[in-house]
């Protein structure tokens, strides 16, 4: 009787169930999708103007034409006694170190500077470029071999040489800051020779530079020497350097 009962509900149950009507499925919502219409793109009006770039014009400063150039160097010309020397005049030969101290700015030091001018040649040179006591030489054109101002960097050399009288240096070549220096300084004009002119001019010879035409005559032996164009330094020099050259030709202010 018991499994009979077991039975019957069972059989209740499972009838229950199978009655019971199903859920209905659940269906998804439903999307709107959105239609476009195709892109017209409209011509642009040929009235359109587009903006026009600013176009900036500028000006340079007009080049100011200096008002007084320094002449050209066609009648410089030095006339007087020569002081022959060597190759490899150094600038300790030249003005040694412990003259440095004085200051070419001071007259007196300027002038005192100028009477040590050459004093560190060796004694194989017997003439002496200044006398004794004496503050100027005699010969106002120095004649030099190769590598004339090599050493040092001090513009004491062409200082003490233009001190001491000294008008143009002529050698068959010359240290590179020597050449600048006396440029610079506007002291004496360094000039270059063609050929060794150091082994045929003798010291105390009378001589004549003329830097236009180029050349050195040698009064003494009839002989004349084809120089090398001083050039663009020639007007430096001849204004006094080239602060004295800036300004006359009006790159800087004047004084």
């Amino acid at each position: 009787m018991a499994a009979s009962l077991s039975q019957a509900l069972y059989l209740a149950t499972f009838t229950s169930s199978a009655s019971k009507p199903s859920a209905s499925p659940i269906s998804p919502p439903s999307i709107k999708v959105p239609t476009f219409s195709p892109l017209t793109v409209q011509p642009l009006s040929s009235a359109f103007t587009p903006n026009v770039a600013h176009v900036i014009t500028l000006t340079p400063h007009a080049t100011s034409t200096p008002s007084s150039i320094p002449s050209d160097t066609s009648t410089t010309t030095f006339h007087g006694l020569c002081y022959a020397v060597g190759d490899n005049i150094d600038t300790d030969q030249i003005i040694p170190a412990e003259y440095l101290t004085l200051v070419p700015s001071n007259p007196a030091e300027y002038e005192k500077l100028g009477s040590y001018a050459l004093i560190g040649l060796p004694s194989s040179y017997a003439t002496r470029f200044i006398e004794p006591n004496e503050t100027k030489t005699k010969y106002s054109i120095l004649i030099g071999g190769a590598n004339f101002g090599c050493g040092s960097s001090r513009e004491h050399a062409p200082v003490a040489l233009g001190a001491a009288g000294v008008k143009a240096v002529v050698a068959e070549s010359y240290a590179r800051i020597f050449f600048r220096n006396s440029v610079a300084t506007g002291e004496v004009y360094p000039v270059e020779s063609e050929v060794r002119i150091c082994e045929e001019c003798k010291t105390g010879d009378v001589v004549t530079i003329e830097l236009g035409e180029s050349r050195l005559i040698n009064h003494t032996t009839g002989k004349e020497y084809k120089l090398k164009p001083i050039g663009d330094a020639g007007p430096v020099i001849e204004a006094g350097g080239i602060f004295a050259y800036a300004r006359k030709t009006g790159m800087i202010p004047s004084q």
